[in-house]
């Protein structure tokens, strides 16, 4: 191996360990300030993304999950009231999905809170820290 495949082999080992701290400290963050996990946080924010509401596998696409795993989710949200499920006019066996007026507040007060959780977390990286990190990590997402 060349010097240069263990340096890339090291930033990988960080880049992973960066990405797993951080996403713990985050699902720690919603579990103790909000009572929820990441996975609803994720559901919701897709909804958020598409007001108008998605198709279960869409949803499922959109997460990369399991049907299975979504439609868990969705579940207890729809018990909470947060989402609510349509059936499809043209098939039958299509259920859309899309967030209640309750669930579109909260997870909008959810995602700032989140926003500034994510910021803290990050604080120590200036604005051009940040162009560069990102300029590198859209040249990396091109394997």
């Amino acid at each position: 191996m060349s010097e240069l495949s263990k340096r890339r082999l090291k930033m990988w080992i960080r880049m992973l360990g960066v990405t797993r701290a951080s996403e713990s400290h985050l699902r720690e963050f919603l579990r103790v300030k909000h009572a929820t996990t990441l996975p609803r946080f994720d559901v919701l924010a897709a909804l958020y993304r598409r007001r108008d509401g998605v198709t279960m596998s869409e949803l499922s696409r959109m997460l990369l999950v399991s049907n299975g795993n979504a439609t868990a989710v969705v579940d207890r949200l729809e018990s909470d009231g947060l989402v609510r499920r349509t059936p499809s006019d043209a098939d039958r066996r299509t259920v859309f999905v899309a967030l209640t007026p309750e669930g579109l507040a909260q997870f909008e007060g959810l995602a700032a809170d989140h926003e500034r959780e994510v910021d803290r977390l990050f604080a120590s990286l200036s604005e051009p820290d940040l162009d560069m990190l990102t300029e590198i990590l859209k040249r990396m997402g091109k394997p």
